[in-house]
């Protein structure tokens, strides 16, 4: 597929895409099947939304998110209205540990800062977060250092690797150092290389996840 071909494929699944309010105005740029999204939108959920959109599209081998958010005049918040309704979403969110996940906001981005034991903690967290009203982005800077200091079994995230149905299993490798996973080989799409991260997260034990896995041309 031409670098034009992948442009034209992208800017279709965006104006498919329902979560984007104005698909014409998010630019695409492909240089040797990256991609460059640019442009503005009106909410930090459009922007990944558009992130998402490409990710789908066979043939991109990485994102470059350049996307602003502009916020409509009715959407503006104080940094102080964000901080309070971001700290009573973790709250109320069951996967997240209280009182582990520190919020501060600065112009509309919320940062996030802690440790939690477990990844789907760290994402809960940013979930919980990145929709609220007047949010112009989130940055998560949540550590997790699992509680229990073990090693990691290889076979068990191999496992979980080939029950998933948007994965090709047999094209990717992995190697194990202590709470650290290593993934190598080649995937198909940029969708299937963030899915395979996502499953090795997943493990009990992991504290950091390398993904090396290339996408195929």
């Amino acid at each position: 597929m031409t670098d034009q071909e992948l442009k034209r494929s992208v800017e279709e699944e965006l104006n498919w895409e329902r979560d984007i309010k104005s698909p014409t105005k998010v630019g695409v740029g492909v240089k040797d099947g990256i991609v460059t999204l640019s442009g503005h939108v009106e909410s930090y959920t459009e922007k990944l939304a558009a992130e998402e959109a490409a990710t789908r599209v066979a043939g991109v081998k990485a994102i470059v998110n350049e996307l602003d958010v502009r916020l409509p005049f009715s959407s503006e918040r104080t940094d102080e209205d964000i901080a309070r309704a971001a700290a009573n979403a973790l709250d109320w969110t069951t996967a997240v540990p209280r009182d582990q996940i520190k919020v501060t906001v600065n112009g509309g981005w919320i940062i996030l800062r802690g440790v939690v034991p477990w990844y789907f903690q760290k994402l809960a967290a940013e979930a919980a977060v990145r929709d609220l009203f007047g949010v112009k982005g989130v940055r998560n800077l949540i550590d997790v250092q699992p509680s229990v200091n073990r090693a990691v079994v290889k076979s068990s995230i191999e496992e979980a690797l080939k029950r998933d149905a948007e994965i090709d299993a047999k094209s990717i490798t992995v190697e194990t150092s202590g709470s650290k996973v290593i993934l190598k080989g080649k995937v198909r799409s940029w969708f299937e290389k963030q899915e395979a991260e996502r499953v090795a997260w997943r493990a009990p034990g992991v504290a950091k996840v390398e993904n090396a896995i290339d996408v195929a041309a």
